[in-house]
């Protein structure tokens, strides 16, 4: 069913303004406009709603009982108009962002306290998981933006390069390499090492990029997240690989990171967003806070 609201607003102005020169003032219209708008609503109706004369305007009894629900419509959708307009002008609403699980220790915190200073009254819902499961949330909606590593480009998505993350050597102290500034692939013992899962894209890319050169990596552990590598080697396990923005100096009392050269490999992490997808005003925000702060590793 469509409602006339023109109508039903023309018909709460003159109601309440008691004649038709200052209600159609009041919305900005000439008289004529404003009676057609009368007119039209009633014709929708059948019914009449206002009885008029030469020299003054009634409501029939129809339209004394029509005048609640009347008033009634117009203020929600004038507040409701103006909520929009807020959340456009101000960017206020709610967030809905993936993201991988390495990005919550520094980049993703970053990110937060920069937006919320900006938008206090904005909410933030995350999906944290694989690239993949941050891909797969974009595409299918239940996330405006998602940042992950760069994979294989999908054509129902943007992806924009945020940064470049080198992946570093992290083990406890005292170790035989503490002193050294960097440390070759080759020269690791690969024994005592925490490996990420096979299924998580940045093994699958580190993999990738090591096999080109002859380097193939054997360790004895493997966990499925990031954290419970630096856990592991903060309890003194072994040692681990990890993308720089997992991890800084002083992070854990006694754990380092080393560069890792020849090669220096780096994740590239993207933010994504549907191709066919508009942002509301609060991701549209975010974005702007993400694309404004910028990291290096």
């Amino acid at each position: 069913m469509k409602i006339d609201f023109d109508g039903v607003q023309a018909f709460v102005a003159v109601a309440e303004l008691g004649g038709f020169s200052r209600a159609a003032a009041t919305l900005h219209i000439t008289q004529t406009a404003l009676t057609r708008r009368i007119q039209k609503l009633e014709h929708y109706l059948g019914l009449q709603l206002l009885a008029r004369t030469t020299r003054r305007v009634e409501m029939t009894a129809v339209g004394r009982e029509f005048l609640p629900q009347a008033r009634s419509i117009v203020q929600d959708m004038t507040l409701a108009v103006e909520r929009l307009k807020d959340m456009s002008q101000r960017a206020v609403g709610q967030v809905v962002l993936a993201c991988i699980p390495s990005m919550t220790t520094h980049v993703l915190p970053a990110w937060i306290r920069e937006y919320a200073a900006q938008h206090p009254d904005n909410r933030i819902r995350l999906h944290d998981g694989s690239s993949n499961e941050v891909r797969q949330a974009v595409l299918g909606g239940k996330a405006e933006l998602g940042v992950a590593v760069q994979g294989e480009a999908h054509p129902d998505l943007i992806e924009t390069v945020l940064f470049a993350d080198p992946l570093v050597f992290v083990f406890r102290s005292p170790h035989p390499l503490d002193g050294q500034k960097s440390v070759r692939w080759a020269d690791m013992r690969d024994k005592d090492l925490i490996g990420i899962s096979s299924f998580m894209a940045t093994r699958i890319f580190m993999d990738y990029q090591l096999s080109k050169r002859g380097i193939r990596l054997h360790g004895n552990y493997e966990v499925q997240h990031h954290a419970t590598a630096i856990n592991l080697v903060a309890a003194g396990v072994g040692s681990a690989i990890m993308p720089a923005s997992a991890i800084r100096e002083g992070d854990r009392p006694g754990v380092r990171s080393l560069a890792l050269t020849h090669p220096a490999v780096k994740r590239k992490v993207v933010l994504l967003q549907r191709r066919d997808g508009v942002l509301s005003p609060a991701a549209q925000a975010f974005r702007g806070t993400i694309e404004r702060v910028k990291l290096a590793f």
